[in-house]
This record gives C-alpha cells, structure tokens and sequence, in this order.
C-alpha cells in the first residue's frame, strides 16, 4: 500500500492537513532537545520530510522504512536503509534519538517496537513519536470524523489511491489510548515521558527519555 502511494504522498499530505504536517513536524523535531549533530533515526520515515526537518534543526538523520517505494521516493539525501522496525540494523545503545511520523497505529505490537527503541537508543538519548488522535472536544472529534472519515479518502482517490487514503483514516482506531501508550513506553524503560495532544487534539506526541 505504501508503495503504491509513494509517488504523491507528501502532495496528498500537504492537501488534506491543510500544511499543518509541516508545523507538525518541526514541533515534534524540536522536542527532541538533542545537541546538535545528535545522530537521529528517523522510522518509517516514508519520503523524507522528517529527515530533511531533522537537518534543518542541526541533527544527523538516519532514514529507515520498511516501504522499498517510499525509501526510493526520499528526496531528503539522508542515509536510508529498508529494514523492520522490529528488527533494526543497530548496535545496541547506537543513536542519539529517535522519531516516528504516523506509524504506531500501523504496528501489531507496539511493545516490542518500544523494546527496539530502547535497544538502540543510547541512555539519556530522546524518542518523539508524532501520531493522529481523537481531539477530546466533542464538535471537533465530530468535524474531524466527518472530514478524515468522508473527505480524505476522496482527495486521496483523486490523486492517488482510494483504498489507501480510505485505510489511513480508519487506522487510528487501532492506537491504544493515550494512558497505555504512556504506560507502555514506561515499561520498556523509557522516563520522563510526555504526552501532547496538538491542533485541538488532531494529533498526539509522545516524548521519553531512555533511561
């Protein structure tokens, strides 16, 4: 599926949320609070636009996707590998940091992908986790129902792939609430962590440290 939509992913991300991706990112980057040339993997890092933020902030981005097409699609001339984020190709301990754009929800076990991003991280390195979510407010969990659940599929059908764009907008039913992502992240080890809820509760970030 994310072969297929490789091609126009960032033009259909960029439509849809209205460039508040853009915003989005950078947020989440700078979250992260590393010093600069910190080495930072980027996962499921798609096309390249967290990777080219992480270089405009200062850091050293690492790319690695598990999608051969969006691998080949990234425009952002960082290093990328195509791996699983299960299974990653690093020593232990290896990286500064790591961030993650719109993935969890795609991961059937979010536990042992935390266990991975303890592994790899180095103590005191930082995570930062950029998801969709369900805003609190009521009218603005209605409107956004509405628009991801009706709208999205049909922008995503007209410049790309229906049954995609029709996928992603359900996926975020599959994310645990806020509460147990946190208390998952905390049994893997990670401290300090912290949850975000951005744009009216349109998107969520989750921040901890590798103790």
């Amino acid at each position: 599926m994310f072969d297929t939509i490789a091609p126009r992913y960032d033009l259909v991300n960029r439509i849809m949320t209205f460039r508040l991706d853009v915003r989005w990112r950078r947020r989440t980057v700078a979250s992260l609070g590393l010093p600069p040339r910190s080495l930072i993997v980027d996962l499921a890092s798609g096309t390249g636009d967290f990777c080219r933020e992480l270089t405009k902030q200062g850091y050293t981005p690492l790319s690695f996707d598990f999608s051969f097409g969006m691998l080949a699609a990234d425009t952002s001339k960082a290093p990328r590998t195509q791996a699983d984020a299960l299974t990653m190709p690093l020593a232990s301990a290896s990286v500064d940091g790591v961030s993650c754009g719109f993935a969890l929800r795609n991961f059937v076990d979010l536990n042992a992908f935390f266990g991975e991003l303890f592994r790899i991280v180095r103590p005191g390195g930082r995570i930062a986790l950029l998801d969709v979510s369900t805003p609190a407010n009521p009218f603005v969990r209605f409107g956004n129902s509405i628009y991801f659940g009706r709208i999205v599929p049909k922008i995503g059908a007209l410049l790309s792939d229906r049954a995609a764009y029709s996928y992603l907008p359900r996926s975020v039913s599959y994310l645990p609430p806020q509460e147990a992502l946190c208390a998952m992240l905390s049994a893997a080890g990670f401290v300090t962590v912290e949850h975000r809820q951005l744009s009216g509760g349109l998107v969520q970030l989750l921040t901890a440290t590798r103790a």
